[in-house]
């Protein structure tokens, strides 16, 4: 079992908030993951004058660590915080992504603490639906 520096990962997402684009709400977000090999891969968010064009934190994370070449480490913690360093508990999208590319054991921070993504999101949709 990997050991997961809390403090470490949320101080990486709030450092990610720096590089955040959100000029229409002045939400600024980001997120880092923590692989199983310790490596941190942070996102932040990127906003659109066309408001649903917006890309959450956790889904530049996750594009960084296919781009980053980190694909075949484990995703084994996510943390996201705005730019006051508040925990943001990712939402109902991000939770759908995360579940794909980090999978249901993953710990996911947010407002009432760590855990596993399988009880953020108890009844996902994957891979397996579209094969029935």
């Amino acid at each position: 079992m990997t050991i997961v520096d809390w403090e470490a990962l949320r101080r990486a997402a709030a450092e990610a908030t720096e590089r955040s684009y959100a000029p229409y709400s002045q939400l600024r977000v980001g997120a880092a993951m923590a692989l199983d090999d310790g490596t941190i891969v942070t996102g932040c968010n990127v906003e659109n004058a066309s408001y649903g064009l917006g890309v959450c934190a956790e889904v530049t994370a996750v594009g960084r660590y296919r781009m980053d070449d980190h694909v075949g480490k484990q995703i084994v913690a996510v943390a996201a915080t705005d730019q006051y360093h508040r925990k943001l508990t990712p939402c109902g999208r991000c939770r759908q992504i995360l579940m794909e590319h980090a999978g249901p054991d993953a710990l996911i921070d947010g407002v009432r603490g760590p855990r596993p993504l399988r009880e953020l999101l108890p009844d996902w949709f994957g891979p397996d639906d579209l094969t029935r």
